[in-house]
């Protein structure tokens, strides 16, 4: 984050790694095409995104966005599953399953993503299993999760948990929010910047799934170096 905030400040906008130019958008677009065809799973993704909004210059294709969603999820991309879910539960673009909607937050859950364990909360309230629901609002809230904080505080005063569960939980939320807490990411609010997240292409078919922030993610931009500037 540093190294971003500090080339930002002095106008940089090339890779600060390398410091080679920032392609143009036919460019990354064949630089990202290329690393799908190589089976990346973070390429795949992102491809996907791109054809889910039409952007890069590509026509909005959700036919194709779930193609590459569904393969990026079989290579144990957490944000994949995340999108395969969101797209399920509301029937966008596809027809509603909940229960591919479930797996696939499921997965992403088993993966760390926050988004996902609230909503597999959301999913098992309204179901009427308190006790499951409960369980992924701890869990969620645990890892900084607002809403599932303020869903654990609403299910306590409903009479569906107990004290020591929202303790546990205010407790748990309050050291996630210290230990995400950092004078970088203060100096990027301050600067009204939203954060910088680098994911590395890996060549091989490892996955490094993205990570959840308090801030809005910008524009992916591939860097000459491999990286992949989300």
């Amino acid at each position: 984050m540093a190294v971003f905030l500090a080339t930002r400040k002095r106008g940089m906008r090339d890779c600060p790694f390398c410091r080679a130019p920032t392609p143009k958008e036919e460019q990354v677009l064949a630089m990202i095409r290329k690393r799908v065809a190589a089976g990346d799973p973070m390429a795949t993704w992102y491809l996907g995104t791109q054809h889910e909004h039409g952007e890069f210059g590509l026509d909005k294709d959700m036919t194709r966005a779930v193609e590459l969603y569904e393969r990026a999820a079989d290579l144990g991309v957490s944000a994949a599953h995340f999108h395969l879910g969101v797209m399920y539960m509301m029937g966008t673009e596809v027809e509603e399953d909940m229960d591919k909607a479930f797996r696939h937050y499921e997965a992403a859950a088993m993966s760390g993503d926050v988004d996902a364990r609230f909503n597999l909360g959301c999913l098992e309230k309204n179901a009427g299993n308190n006790d499951l629901a409960l369980q992924h609002f701890l869990i969620s809230a645990k890892l900084g999760c607002d809403d599932s904080l303020s869903n654990v505080k609403k299910m306590y005063v409903d009479g569906n948990a107990t004290k020591a569960d929202y303790a546990a939980a205010l407790r748990g939320h309050q050291k996630a929010v210290e230990e995400m807490s950092s004078p970088d990411r203060a100096e990027a609010k301050a600067l009204g910047f939203a954060k910088i997240q680098l994911v590395y292409l890996s060549r091989t078919r490892q996955s490094v799934p993205p990570g959840r922030c308090d801030l809005e993610l910008v524009d992916c931009i591939l860097l000459p170096c491999g990286m992949l500037l989300i």
